[in-house]
């Protein structure tokens, strides 16, 4: 499904969304993000750690979106508002990507990246359909629950992209792999070989570092280079985070070069 016609990054949906953006890849910037938050990374520069460079990462989101505030609230709509922080969004997707807060993620990946989401609960095959306009309910209904959530996640990803190159600062690919009980249900755009094709993944999905736990997740099981820029979150990125030393990784989707890797048990 082709994505939306304009976005907030320093490229343009459809050169994110393309199979030559993954090689060579090119860095990803959501405009102003980084230099809003300047101090924030900064600070983050003289400090050797990441455990605490993570935690200084959390209590400037908490003081810069109030999220510490929340038991000071005098409504139920404004304490539930500051407590469903970006973290909230995470867990949801860790216990469900097709739900209210997939939804959500998935909604600011199409809101910053210009790519629309493929699936949510069924195959979404074009923004003006029933199936797209189930996908903007969740989407609302997500939103409407916290302060400022797209704007948590756009310094989200920025720390993600920091700390990815402070901890791969010679690569800018990473080896990943996604298990998959509907690889038939994809959208192949070109079939290399027997086991590699060229398919169209939806504007969010999972991947872990390990392949043997990819396994617990399908009977097919791709292995897939993907760019840096392209990784949205990954489990060992946050101390308090309930997805840590699982390998998981959040990447933001479009046409990848898939191999599929065989069994060996």
């Amino acid at each position: 499904m082709s994505g939306s016609s304009y976005n907030l990054c320093n490229l343009p949906p459809w050169v994110i969304a393309s199979l030559h953006f993954n090689g060579p890849p090119q860095s990803l910037e959501i405009q102003g993000v980084r230099s809003a938050n300047r101090f924030l990374f900064a600070k983050l520069d003289g400090i050797a750690g990441a455990e605490e460079r993570a935690h200084v990462f959390n209590d400037y989101m908490s003081v810069k979106f109030q999220l510490h505030q929340w038991q000071n609230q005098t409504t139920d709509t404004a304490r539930k508002s500051l407590r469903n922080s970006y973290l909230r969004f995470l867990r949801g997707w860790m216990m469900d990507s097709n739900s209210i807060e997939g939804a959500v993620l998935k909604g600011w990946v199409e809101s910053r990246m210009g790519l629309a989401p493929t699936f949510h609960k069924v195959r979404i095959g074009s923004i003006h359909s029933e199936e797209y306009y189930v996908y903007v309910v969740d989407r609302t209904l997500g939103s409407q629950r916290t302060s400022a959530i797209n704007s948590q996640l756009d310094l989200l990803y920025e720390y993600c992209q920091y700390e990815l190159a402070r901890k791969y600062p010679a690569c800018d690919t990473l080896t990943l792999y996604r298990g998959t009980y509907d690889a038939d249900d994809h959208e192949v755009l070109e079939t290399l070989t027997r086991r590699e094709r060229i398919v169209r993944l939806n504007n969010l999905v999972s991947f872990t570092s390990e392949e043997e736990r990819a396994w617990e997740f399908g009977s097919t099981v791709w292995e897939v280079r993907v760019p840096l820029a392209k990784v949205f979150f990954f489990s060992d990125l946050l101390p308090n985070s309930i997805m840590k030393g699982e390998g998981e990784y959040l990447v933001i989707g479009g046409e990848y070069r898939v191999r599929q890797v065989m069994c060996t048990i």
